[in-house]
This record gives structure tokens, C-alpha cells and sequence, in this order.
């Protein structure tokens, strides 16, 4: 890092009876909590203020170490227009790589990329070049790559979760998420919060999920998460549909992994050899 090192989360206070503290089970703020059976003593969920919320979500989604954090996914993308059944168009694999930077006393950034290869939605096969169905032209089918460096991330804060270049245009809005448990498993579900003035339809709903026990014991500071995920956003450009009305639906599933050397070796191999800088997410 540069400079000197900021506070930790360890310098705010987050005990386990700060995390745990009261035997209810409501305790997400502004968000409905449920459970699949009552909440015994050593399995109730307790997130009572801002503070609380974030730093569980830091845990699940990341870690409250500052690390290379990947997760690995794999999914399929839909082409959707008005009045007609959702097309199945391509699948895709990837590998999105997080850092949470600590900023000031509970305050962090999350920074990092994302690279996704599309697939032959039948095959598994990747895919060179596409068939447009909707137009009939055959396209090449590039990687999908995006992300950002400090300053160029997500800032996460008690006042919400906000893209860090636009967190003065956007209102503050303290971190909320619906959580479900049952079977000794903890849901956490949210929306992505979007910078402002982006093209629609554009969406995104996440449902991360880990352990109870785990999540419930906040020694662990980086847990061991598996996701669903489904978006909305509007035709890629390079598919050519000249203003075609209708939008995309991505619909993934993958996990959180230990490191890049549990990538699937096809995948990680393509990565290293296309995208070697996205193999860390170590701010420069």
C-alpha cells in the first residue's frame, strides 16, 4: 500500500458480542430476515446497526483482510425481446478477483476486475466467433473485461455501498440485504448499486451463501461463499443490433476460491495467456 496504513477492522469495535448480540432473529437493518425453524441460542442472527451489516457483507463477499480475494462462476446469457420467449444465445465462465481496501476507520473500497470468455451455449466449447440469430451476421466474441484500480471501485461505508467516482452524487443509503437461514446455511441477497446515468434495463441480483456457524463466528474474516446471480443490462455493442429493441439476461453461478491456482486449469490457462494483469487485484 501507499502511505500509512489505514485503521483495521480491528480498530473498530467487533466483538462477537457486538456481532451476536441479542437472541432475535430480526436484525437486519431494513431488510426482512428469515429463518426456516427458530433460532437457537448458538445459531441466532444479529446485525442490529449499520456497522454490523457491512462488515458481515465484507466477510461474505470478500475479506476483511486486505488480500486477493477470486471468485470463479460460470452461466449462460439469455437475448430477451418485448412479447417473445428469452433466447438462449452463448454460456461464459469467468473469474471476477476482488481487494478490499481499508480507507479510514470503517471505511473501505472494494477494487478489482472481472474477465469473462463466452462458450458455445450447447458445446461448452469456447467461442471464437458468434452467429448473431437476430441478424444473421457472424461477429467475433470478445472477452468481457472490465474493473478499476483505487479510486475506481466501490466505496463501502455505514453510509452504503457506492461507486467511489460518483459517491457524491449518489444518496446515502446504509447497507441492507434480505438474509434467510436454514439447514445450517446463511443467504445473503442485494442489488448492485449502478453509477448514474447508465443505459437501462440495467440490474443485478446477487444471493451470496455460507456456512451459519461460520458466518456467526466473526474470527473468520474471509468466509467460504458460493453465489447465484442473475442481471439485466441493455445488447453488448459488439453484437451489432443497430437499436433492436430487447436486453440480455445473464443468469451465473460460481464461488468464492482460495486462490487463482483453483481456477479450472482451461480457464486459467486462457487467462494467463490473454490477461496475465488480471491475475492480481493489488492496487498498483
Amino acid at each position: 500500500m501507499i502511505g500509512p496504513r489505514p485503521a483495521s477492522p480491528r480498530d473498530v469495535k467487533f466483538t462477537r458480542r457486538r456481532f451476536l448480540g441479542g437472541a432475535g432473529g430480526l436484525a437486519v437493518m431494513g431488510a426482512p430476515f428469515s429463518s426456516l425453524a427458530p433460532p437457537d441460542a448458538g445459531s441466532a442472527i444479529s446485525l442490529p446497526t449499520p456497522l454490523d451489516n457491512l462488515l458481515a457483507l465484507i466477510r461474505i463477499q470478500a475479506s476483511l483482510r486486505e488480500e486477493d480475494v477470486p471468485w470463479w462462476y460460470s452461466g449462460v446469457i439469455y437475448g430477451a425481446e418485448d412479447g417473445k420467449a428469452p433466447r438462449l444465445l452463448f454460456g461464459f465462465e469467468g473469474m471476477e478477483m476482488y481487494w478490499m481496501r481499508h480507507l479510514a476507520a470503517g471505511e473501505f473500497e472494494l477494487v478489482g476486475h472481472t474477465v469473462s470468455f463466452l462458450k458455445d451455449a450447447e458445446s461448452g466449447e469456447w467461442l471464437g466467433e458468434w452467429r448473431n440469430p437476430y441478424t444473421g451476421e457472424t461477429l467475433e466474441a470478445p472477452a468481457a473485461v472490465q474493473g478499476g484500480g483505487a479510486g475506481r471501485g466501490f466505496n463501502y461505508s455505514e453510509k452504503g455501498i457506492r461507486p467511489t467516482p460518483f459517491i457524491e452524487q449518489m444518496p446515502e443509503k446504509p447497507p441492507a440485504y434480505r438474509v434467510l437461514s436454514g439447514g445450517g446455511q446463511v443467504w445473503l441477497s442485494k442489488e448492485t448499486e449502478y453509477p448514474p446515468g447508465m443505459a437501462p434495463p440495467r440490474l443485478q441480483r446477487q444471493t451470496m451463501s455460507c456456512p451459519l456457524d461460520a458466518f456467526n463466528n466473526p474470527a473468520i474474516e474471509r468466509l467460504s461463499t458460493q453465489f447465484a446471480s442473475t442481471v439485466f443490462m441493455p445488447w453488448r455493442a459488439w453484437m451489432r443490433m443497430d437499436g433492436r429493441p430487447g436486453h440480455l439476461i445473464w443468469h451465473a453461478a460460481g464461488l468464492k476460491l482460495d486462490s487463482v491456482e483453483s481456477l479450472p486449469p482451461s480457464y486459467r490457462e486462457r487467462l494467463e495467456t490473454e490477461h496475465p494483469d488480471k491475475l492480481t487485484a493489488r492496487p498498483g
